[in-house]
């Protein structure tokens, strides 16, 4: 027995990781960066040499055994300390490498992934990050069941308390509205309470960004839209695309202005002071082997943005909106 398992290799508990969370060998093999054939054949091997039957492939999708169950836990800690074995090794080397998986929230993903976090890359070309978009509480599931080492969500919030907190920014709300092209002076600022609320363009339900919308304007579903249509958006894109379109108005973080054609900049107002502003932080458990990672990437973000974003001009000026409905 032992002579068979020192024909196992690290690669082989990755593709059975990989199939087991699919239960599909080809997308498994996608996942891996490899061919099907390729995967089917280690997986065989491996299951050949132990004797055992992980996977029963007469069941669609694959079926894990009782007894494949159980060595693909312990295949995941094998992993897990692979992992940090290799990264213990590049610190005591004084190198910055590793993979990351992240969770961010759609509405931060489109605005910094490609600004902030390919810059990092760049600059840490042995660092990997798997990075996706999910919901707030995706990641905390996802955190939780170890899928992901972090997660990017807009805080404060209850759920995620247990994890650690590192805050990467503070970023202003704004309005993006059809109506009346705005005038570009520093004084045109929009009170909550002037809002046509029947022409409001919202997220889907359960997006903390719709929840702080709702939160500062207590707003509602728009009018404006056919009646037999039933319409959630679940990034700001979209509804920037429905208020060119359409008419209307919807909200917009501050970043998201980077991104608009110099004619759509002129449909952004400010709120009334004191300003509404969303706090973004970093979660994880912690202690983490990819704890240096994180603190350097959350060191980059920060110096990023210090000169971009107006929170940091006038911090007095400014009032956090809560990412959780108000009770």
């Amino acid at each position: 027995m032992i002579d068979k398992i020192n024909h196992m290799n690290i690669q082989q508990l990755e593709y059975l990781i990989a199939v087991d969370k699919y239960k599909h060998f080809g997308k498994a093999a996608q996942a891996c960066f490899i061919t099907q054939p390729t995967l089917s054949a280690m997986i065989q091997k491996f299951e050949d040499e132990l004797d055992v039957k992980i996977f029963d492939r007469t069941t669609h999708p694959i079926r894990t055994t009782d007894i494949g169950l159980e060595l693909i836990t312990e295949a995941k800690r094998v992993i897990d300390s692979v992992n940090e074995l290799r990264n213990k090794a590049s610190l005591l080397n004084n190198v910055l490498a590793g993979k990351v998986n992240l969770g961010i929230i759609p509405t931060v993903s489109s605005f910094i992934l490609p600004t902030e976090i390919f810059a990092f890359l760049r600059e840490n070309p042995k660092i990997e990050f798997n990075v996706k978009e999910m919901t707030t509480e995706s990641i905390i599931k996802a955190l939780k069941s170890g899928e992901l080492d972090a997660g990017i969500i807009s805080t404060p919030y209850d759920a995620a308390n247990e994890f650690y907190h590192d805050h990467l920014f503070n970023e202003e709300l704004m309005l993006y509205s059809s109506e009346n092209t705005l005038s570009k002076k520093e004084d045109t600022f929009v009170i909550p309470e002037e809002i046509n609320v029947d022409k409001v363009w919202l997220l889907e339900e359960g997006n903390c960004l719709r929840t702080q919308f709702e939160n500062i304007c207590h707003l509602k579903e728009n009018s404006m839209k056919p009646s037999n249509l039933e319409f959630s958006a679940s990034n700001i894109n979209t509804l920037v695309q429905m208020v060119d379109q359409v008419g209307g108005i919807s909200i917009l973080p501050e970043l998201g202005i980077i991104q608009l054609s110099e004619e759509q900049k002129n449909k952004v107002a400010r709120f009334r002071k004191p300003f509404p502003y969303r706090e973004i932080s970093i979660i994880y458990y912690k202690p983490t082997y990819k704890q240096k990672i994180i603190d350097e990437f959350v060191i980059f973000v920060k110096q990023s943005l210090e000169q971009k974003l107006n929170f940091n001009k006038d911090p007095e000026s400014f009032a956090n909106v809560n990412p959780q409905v108000i009770k």
